[in-house]
């Protein structure tokens, strides 16, 4: 997922105030995917939800000494919110994988009983399906899809109780408020290189995370 640009960056501003339209932007990269990732089978929206968090948790545990005690605070909850949505995902390349492992063998197995039945035959003996060579292995993968479809429930109903808690505690008001009103003094830098050089980004730039996928 391409990230949201920050337009406006100021490469002569102090760093907390151009990061903190970073962090701005990330909030509300981070917020657009509801209430679309509220739906079970939105499998991409979820993927990018996890990617924007992440996004997110980056900026602020980078920068958080320069926002006050609630932007760590941040952090840790975008990267709770990053490593649910994580493993929800990887339940999700899981299952397919599981699935076409499953048509192969069944595929090869099915050759199998066919040559079994020999060339002649007029008919197929279902009693040669005995003989699949896989046989024993379609149970196995039976048997995981359930636990890994299970398990994604599971994880959802934990992300959506998540997400609500986050909601419910002002996550975002309160880390808007800590970007507001960041600790005087805390940044003495510009956003142009230390060394005076004039090298910076420019004034409509991608913020430094965004290179993370």
């Amino acid at each position: 997922m391409k990230a949201r640009k920050v337009k406006g960056i100021d490469p002569d501003g102090m760093a907390a105030a151009e990061v903190a339209k970073i962090v701005a932007v990330r909030l509300d990269e981070l917020w657009s995917f509801m209430p679309s990732a509220r739906d079970p089978a939105a499998v991409h929206t979820l993927h990018d939800m996890r990617i924007a968090a992440k996004r997110l948790r980056y900026v602020l545990e980078l920068f958080a000494p320069s926002f006050g005690p609630y932007a760590s605070e941040g952090a840790k909850q975008a990267r709770k919110l990053q490593d649910l949505l994580g493993e929800i995902h990887d339940c999700d390349v899981t299952r397919p994988r599981i699935a076409a492992l499953g048509d192969d063998l069944r595929a090869g197995d099915a050759r199998a009983v066919r040559e079994a039945a020999g060339a002649d035959a007029k008919d197929l003996d279902f009693a040669l399906a005995a003989q699949a060579p896989h046989r024993a292995a379609y149970r196995g993968l039976h048997t995981l899809d359930v636990a890994l479809r299970a398990r994604r429930d599971l994880l959802f109903e934990r992300f959506l109780d998540r997400w609500d808690n986050l909601e419910r505690k002002g996550f975002r008001e309160h880390l808007e408020d800590a970007i507001r009103h960041r600790p005087d003094g805390g940044d003495m830098f510009t956003t142009r290189s230390h060394d005076s050089n004039g090298a910076g980004p420019p004034h409509d730039v991608a913020s430094p995370e965004e290179g993370s996928a």
